[in-house]
């Protein structure tokens, strides 16, 4: 059994301090909505084998508040390839996962991760929350994905069950959109 975990980086700014795209911060909402993914994933007894991240500086320091939040480092490995990845290629990083992990935190972007996550879970999930994925996969989102697999090579399409869904808005109603 392999357990995927895909969070999406915290809520940026986009204030034009910047020149590109790769090197734009967190805003003071996604700062607080990532320690708060952090505590979730703590009292929900989420454990990591593995951490693949993009290097972005959304993603470092989406990390960065979800490790004070969950009270632990998560020693990333960080992976240019996944910086505005598409689906198939964050299943080609998903399939090189250290075989030896049994699960898998993957840090990054939209709309790639999303698109995942819809490749991963079949639509005739009717009992899962895919179709809030669906719907939309915000800013320090987290969805957890179960594989009846040995290997992370066989990991594919519709092969997934979505286990868990959690955005910061279900944790905190000031994380959400009607909130600055």
């Amino acid at each position: 059994m392999k357990r995927l975990t895909l969070l999406r980086h915290a809520k940026s700014g986009d204030d034009g301090m910047v020149a590109r795209d790769f090197d734009r911060p967190l805003n003071a909402k996604g700062r607080r909505a990532a320690r708060a993914i952090g505590r979730h994933m703590r009292d929900a007894g989420l454990r990591f084998d593995a951490v693949v991240a993009s290097p972005a500086t959304r993603v470092a320091e989406t990390l960065q508040e979800v490790e004070a939040g969950y009270g632990a480092g998560l020693s990333p490995q960080w992976e240019r390839r996944i910086y505005l990845a598409t689906a198939g290629e964050l299943l080609d990083v998903v399939h090189a996962a250290p075989p030896e992990a049994e699960s898998l935190l993957l840090v990054g972007h939209n709309p790639g991760l999303e698109q995942l996550a819809l490749m991963l879970v079949p639509s005739r999930d009717e009992g899962s929350p895919r179709g809030e994925v669906a719907v939309k996969y915000p800013t320090a989102s987290l969805a957890e994905l179960s594989f009846a697999v040995d290997r992370w090579e066989d990991v594919d399409a519709d092969a997934g069950e979505l286990v868990r869904f959690v955005r910061p808005r279900d944790l905190d109603p000031e994380l959400g959109p009607d909130y600055a």
